[in-house]
């Protein structure tokens, strides 16, 4: 496993650990509206290693596992580290965005990261499987659409607005460093537009 993302996993499954079993810890660090208000701003980067239970933690972090090494391959360590943080902190920006007037709105994980990750590699290597049985496109489409649902209905504390704008700049930052997939994977390209397209057409019928 590359020394990088060996750092990165272990990183939040310290960071998320110590705040599953200190509530003090976890609530200083949580993104929160309106702790982000008064100058926070922290927080729009530590909530990305805190997860609401062991679970959340395992998914992002196998999900990471499986789709950061096609970024090592293609662009290398910095662009990945670029892409991670700036996916990051573009997941929060846009979940502050739709929730700035909800002061008590919180939530955590490395959701925005973790899906810049899967959209930068499913547009560099298209044939790709999520897990050996899913096709990534797939798997990408589908993790926005779950978003999607998510969002709508609210039961829980995961960021689920962050997985578009960590879409959106993995999207964006992939093809500005590598235009040329817009010719040569053009359905990929397309494809993967899709969902943030429907997000913002139905944003208006997602009540927060």
């Amino acid at each position: 496993m590359n020394l990088v993302l060996l750092v990165l996993i272990a990183a939040n499954v310290l960071i998320s650990y110590k705040g599953i079993q200190d509530a003090l810890f976890f609530q200083k660090y949580e993104f929160h509206v309106g702790s982000v208000k008064t100058g926070e701003q922290i927080r729009l980067l530590s909530s990305g290693f805190l997860h609401v239970d062991l679970q959340h933690l395992f998914f992002n972090m196998l999900t990471l596992y499986f789709f950061a090494p096609y970024i090592f391959k293609h662009l290398g360590v910095l662009f990945f580290l670029l892409l991670y943080f700036g996916s990051l902190i573009a997941g929060n920006l846009l979940t502050y965005y739709f929730h700035k007037n909800q002061y008590s709105y919180r939530a955590v994980g490395a959701s925005g990261a973790v899906t810049g990750i899967i959209y930068s590699a499913i547009l560099l290597e298209p044939t790709i499987y999520m897990y050996g049985i899913i096709p990534g496109y797939v798997f990408g489409f589908g993790y926005l659409l779950l978003s999607i649902y998510g969002m709508k209905s609210n039961r829980d504390n995961i960021g689920h607005e962050a997985h578009f704008g960590g879409a959106i700049a993995g999207y964006l930052f992939t093809i500005l460093l590598q235009p040329s997939i817009i010719f040569s994977e053009t359905i990929t390209v397309l494809a993967l537009l899709v969902p943030i397209i429907i997000l913002f057409i139905f944003q208006k019928s997602i009540k927060f």
